[in-house]
């Protein structure tokens, strides 16, 4: 039976949960070894999941190494400078780095070693070919399954970790099957037909250098041997981490996420990562599933969330032409239990990394699945949200006199939201460059995103030939303050804290007037800002039509 020495019956978990001081399952008691976790790919959710998964396995029990081709990004993880931020993360990483959480390029020895991996690869918007624009790219999900198969010596769990559409196990399976290594020796070290962990009883302090100084030789024997196949067990394990929130929300998350086939190796394979899980997710967190469901579960979270932030910002226009104020709605609305408050703040737009490639991913299946009504209904919400960055441009554009050529104008907030320096789709993009095309010049303070990030997403997001142009009339400032001097206009785009804490009556002092702020996040005092002398316009009010 797959997994005989780490699926036990009833009585003997009851016992071992009764002995054990700590009431958690030990990987290291029935291996002689820590268990070996792969993340390939240290993005966003490879590195921060990784890192505190690390974090909350015991060093001795669990070893968690990521990998990947970038160079760059694995040095980074292992600096003082992290590729990506967010609260709390650095304070982890630097915890448990070097002990039981590891950076490495060397994805070879990473895929050998491992006993479950996790696939955290991009899986971004197609930008050509069939399904352009809609469909997920997932060129980079093959490649990392065609490294396991061609590395793996022991069966392995292969858990994917990354959004993907619905069904996308079948395809991995497939190409897990046509390229699995097979061999006859019974004294491999790996012990293949063990168990999925690749049981090896080799020394219970054994490091990973130690279980990779042989790979090579390992690779050469196993290449020479043929009969038994490897077995390699697909699970689904959507990750549901916001950012600017992520860490928390991976230590304390609403649930997890375990799709597998409802067969005896599906289900053992999914017992054994609610397993690694239970160091520190309750029981009742974890839900299984089956994979399918799993799959189009990440889909749907964030397809539904999505509709929700486009729902109040078409109605955010509504209060705008009939002065009603949509904050004060969405309040009273989130009062009914049914509905509920999140999510119900109206702006400039969602961004982001997930959002509008996930939405896009849902209206492509639904037309590849012959669903044209679904399929329109779900690209509505994209409709909405671009409707909601353009009219938002729009009253800038009317507000300063139906002219913003060779004004200074000046943008508070880069990143796509708060507490994150993550500026893929952010609404900022599409006010700048509606600016620049207008002819204003544009000053940019942000906390956390780089003037090299904020001229590279200018340039990704224009026509070449304009670049220089817009980067001529553009500056990136060090401060708020900074970034006010001077200018005609605030433009608030994201809703850094520090926003609401400024001296508005010194930023006012130094702005030409008429000074006007536009409040595309709902974050300040607009009768305070008035009082100051400001011009305040902010999303779904119209201080014009209020009695």
């Amino acid at each position: 039976m797959i997994c005989d020495s780490l699926l036990f019956n009833e009585n003997e978990i009851e016992n071992q949960l009764i002995n054990n001081e700590l009431n958690k399952f030990s990987f290291k008691k029935y291996l002689n070894r820590p268990l070996n976790v792969c993340y390939i790919g240290a993005g966003y959710v490879g590195g921060t999941s990784s890192s505190v998964m690390a974090y909350k396995c015991p060093i001795d029990e669990v070893i968690v190494t990521v990998c990947d081709v970038d160079t760059e990004k694995i040095n980074s993880w292992n600096s003082d400078i992290l590729p990506i931020y967010e609260p709390g993360l650095e304070e982890i990483v630097k915890d448990r780095r070097g002990k039981n959480l590891f950076f490495t390029v060397d994805i070879e020895k990473a895929i050998y070693s491992a006993d479950i991996i996790f696939i955290s690869v991009g899986t971004p918007t197609k930008k050509v070919g069939i399904g352009a624009g809609q469909a997920a790219e997932l060129s980079f999900i093959e490649k990392a399954v065609r490294k396991i198969a061609s590395l793996s010596r022991n069966s392995k769990i292969i858990v994917e970790k990354s959004t993907v559409p619905c069904r996308t196990a079948e395809h991995i399976r497939a190409i897990l099957n046509a390229n699995q290594i097979t061999t006859n020796n019974n004294k491999n070290i790996n012990n293949i037909n063990a168990n999925y962990l690749g049981i090896s009883r080799s020394s219970s302090n054994s490091t990973l250098n130690e279980e990779y100084s042989n790979l090579e030789n390992q690779i050469l024997l196993d290449n020479n041997t043929k009969n038994s196949s490897i077995h390699f067990e697909i699970l689904s394990n959507p990750e549901f981490l916001a950012e600017g929130t992520a860490v928390n929300d991976i230590l304390n998350p609403d649930r997890i996420l375990i799709g597998g086939l409802q067969t005896k190796e599906g289900i053992e394979a999914q017992d054994l990562l609610s397993k690694l899980y239970s160091y520190w997710i309750p029981k009742e967190k974890i839900i299984k599933m089956g994979l399918w469901s799993a799959e189009l579960s990440k889909l749907t979270a964030n397809a539904l969330l999505a509709q929700r932030i486009s729902s109040i910002n078409s109605l955010s226009a509504l209060c705008e032409e009939v002065g009603s104020d949509i904050q004060e709605i969405s309040h009273a609305c989130g009062l009914d239990s049914r509905i509920g408050p999140k999510f119900l703040n109206a702006s400039v737009g969602f961004g982001g990394s997930c959002f509008k490639k996930d939405v896009l991913n849902l209206v492509y299946l639904s037309n590849y699945y012959n669903l044209p009504e679904v399929a329109e209904y779900w690209n509505q919400v994209i409709t909405m949200n671009e409707y909601r960055k353009s009219r938002f441009v729009k009253n800038i554009f009317n507000k300063l006199f139906n002219t913003i050529s060779d004004k200074t104008i000046t943008i508070f907030g880069f990143s796509f939201k708060k507490n994150t320096k993550d500026t893929r789709e952010s609404p900022a993009i599409t006010v700048v460059l509606s600016l620049l095309r207008e002819g204003a010049f544009i000053k940019i303070y942000d906390p956390k995103v780089s003037e090299k990030q904020i001229k590279y997403d200018i340039m990704e997001n224009c026509d070449i030939q304009n670049y220089n142009d817009y980067i001529s009339r553009m500056k990136v400032c060090s401060s708020c303050y900074e970034a006010a001097d001077c200018s005609n206009a605030i433009v608030i785009c994201t809703e850094w804290d520090e926003f609401t804490f400024i001296d508005y009556k010194r930023v006012y002092n130094n702005m030409l007037k008429p000074a006007f702020i536009f409040d595309g996040r709902l974050i300040l005092n607009h009768k305070e800002l008035k009082e100051i002398g400001f011009f305040v316009e902010a999303i779904g009010k119209n201080f014009n039509k209020i009695i």
